[in-house]
């Protein structure tokens, strides 16, 4: 069986927001689409990608499934779809998403879990008006659904920035278009009849935001945005990106839309709390749980190519305690793969999952990006890390080395340097590589020195000039 990396998808591919859901014994991952070189998030139609629940390394491409033209709200055909979520009911799967002017919430539905689908309607109260346009309606954001057992739909949104983060974005956005209105207090429920529209019960609050959290056992992991519900064992979970934006959080309820109690963070895109400080580029995160036989994974996303509108799905294994917890998944460059990647393999040095200069890693958008590395997606569409500075630091985990005694990169280089080797930053290094200059792509390596096991590898570059890395071997 081939391997399988983070991301997942092929490196030209940016899917975010990754909803997994298993239809028919085959995971499908539903998410934005943002493009290379993208200006804003969510720039392309929505696409489909699965993979058969024996097979998580082989995934087929189902292509454009959506494009939202047909949706009545859609007022130039060219709106961008953010963060959807689909739900299987009444032999029909269903589509819900929201446009990047609406506030709203639309569904589409299709007879197949990969498409077409096709717009079927808004979400609506009972007296037909569409959630979202009364007065007093909240906006509506990142609808979550989930069918519970007896087959009662739940429907979530919610947006809770803090204070900060409002001011930012009323800066990029036209003054007319009020999409704080009473959005800060947190993540909301409401139930839905048989027709999959029309609201069968008030709303009620989940999760609180920023503003209403004091003494609730949220408070500095509140309600951002990302609403997604599962259910295991009898019990409700509730994944949500919280106010710190690169994390994955959840909460457990005996109920659906009550009673919710924090538990703690699942992913983070920089591994905070893995790490103690930020070892990869980061911004906001979106994802979730699912279950593959009796397996559990975590779904999310991490950033690249210097900026937050080019995010590409990542996932990582996760393992439930006896009491239905989780602790957080390490963001590894295995992630769906089961086990630790082979030695005496060529590997694309794209799937690190540890990046950062010589004065660490930093929130995409708050850094100067000329003094960090970054990963670039050349007109081969092919990916390599560039900016590669002294200091420059570049890990993967992890590896399964079995007699291992070389270690080699490709690279392009304007001058000498020495590229160290690592399996720990706290101890010496195992190898180094020497650097000389080319500015066309040549391997270069070095014997090394590792008893076998499984260990991280890191790479860090030492020299005066800027360094290029395409591939490396182990």
């Amino acid at each position: 069986m081939k391997q399988v990396f983070n991301p997942y998808l092929p490196n030209w591919e940016f899917v975010p927001d990754g909803e997994p859901h298993v239809f028919n014994d085959r995971l499908y991952v539903y998410g934005s689409h943002d493009c290379y070189g993208g200006k804003t998030y969510c720039m392309k139609p929505y696409v489909c990608w699965s993979a058969s629940v024996d097979d998580l390394s082989d995934w087929t491409y189902h292509g454009t499934i959506y494009t939202g033209k047909d949706d009545p709200l859609n007022d130039t055909g060219k709106r961008k779809m953010f963060a959807p979520d689909v739900v299987y009911k009444n032999n029909k799967y269903y589509l819900y998403y929201g446009l990047d002017n609406a506030q709203t919430i639309s569904v589409a539905r299709a007879d197949n879990p990969e498409g077409p689908y096709r717009f079927y309607g808004h979400v609506q109260h009972l007296d037909g008006n569409i959630l979202g346009l009364k007065e007093n309606d909240r906006n509506q954001f990142d609808p979550g659904v989930f069918k519970d057992d007896d087959g009662t739909i739940y429907l979530y949104s919610g947006f809770s920035p803090d204070p900060q983060t409002i001011e930012r974005i009323k800066k990029k956005i036209p003054d007319n278009v009020n999409i704080f209105k009473a959005t800060s207090d947190g993540n909301w429920c409401f139930k839905l009849k048989d027709d999959m529209l029309t609201l069968d019960s008030d709303m009620t609050m989940v999760i609180p935001g920023a503003s209403n959290s004091m003494g609730t056992g949220f408070e500095g992991h509140e309600f951002y945005e990302a609403s997604s519900m599962r259910k295991y064992n009898g019990k409700y979970y509730m994944i949500y990106s919280s106010i710190n934006q690169h994390e994955l959080c959840y909460a457990m309820s005996d109920y659906p839309n009550k009673n919710f109690e924090y538990k703690g963070i699942l992913h983070s895109n920089c591994n905070l709390g893995i790490d103690d400080k930020p070892t990869y580029y980061y911004g906001n995160n979106h994802g979730s749980l699912v279950k593959i036989k009796d397996n559990y994974y975590i779904f999310g996303h991490r950033h690249t190519y210097t900026s937050q509108y080019q995010r590409q799905g990542v996932a990582e294994r996760i393992i439930m305690n006896d009491d239905g917890t989780f602790n957080q998944a390490e963001m590894t460059s295995c992630g769906l793969n089961g086990k630790p990647l082979r030695s005496h393999e060529v590997y694309p040095t794209y799937i690190a999952c540890v990046l950062m200069s010589r004065n660490g890693a930093g929130k995409l958008g708050k850094i100067d990006n000329t003094n960090h590395p970054n990963i670039s997606l050349d007109t081969n569409m092919e990916s390599h890390i560039t900016n590669i500075k002294d200091g420059s630091i570049i890990g993967y985990k992890y590896f399964d080395m079995q007699n291992v005694h070389e270690v080699k990169v490709e690279v392009t280089s304007s001058n000498y340097g020495i590229i160290y080797v690592y399996t720990d930053l706290s101890q010496e290094p195992i190898a180094s590589i020497k650097i000389e200059t080319c500015n066309q792509w040549l391997w270069f390596g070095s014997t090394i020195s590792v008893q076998d096991g499984i260990y991280p590898l890191y790479f860090k570059y030492s020299g005066t000039w800027i360094l290029h890395c395409k591939n490396f071997s182990i």
